[in-house]
């Protein structure tokens, strides 16, 4: 990983901290991603319904890389997605890069600087 990616990185878990109050991990943030993406607000939520955020969540954030397309919204506002381009095979270690880089984008008007500089091919 590169210093600016670290430095972005470390930024937003410390403001994930600073607004929720215990140290996020990539799962955590995937979750709050499909929370904010499905407008569900804060409740209790199934172990069904814990899943289907997860997969709006990692959705939404590699959206922009053309793995998924979102189709629209069900008639309960559930964001509905497609697939796109494959995934390459990666490492757990190159998945969670990914990720990260994804979530940084994703977050980057909260850590104020331009969406897409983390974004990878």
């Amino acid at each position: 990983m590169d210093f600016a990616f670290e430095k972005d990185w470390l930024a937003l878990v410390r403001l994930m901290m600073e607004r929720f109050g215990d140290e996020p991990d990539v799962t955590s943030m995937v979750f709050a991603v499909g929370l904010q993406e499905a407008g569900q607000g804060a409740k209790r939520y199934k172990k069904d319904e814990k899943l289907d955020l997860m997969h709006v969540g990692v959705c939404t954030l590699l959206e922009p890389l053309g793995h998924y397309v979102r189709d629209g919204e069900d008639e309960e506002g559930w964001p509905h997605f497609r697939t796109g381009t494959p995934i390459p095979a990666l490492t757990p270690e190159e998945q969670e890069i990914m990720m990260k880089r994804a979530l940084l984008d994703y977050f980057a008007a909260w850590l104020g600087r331009d969406t897409g500089e983390n974004l990878v091919d």
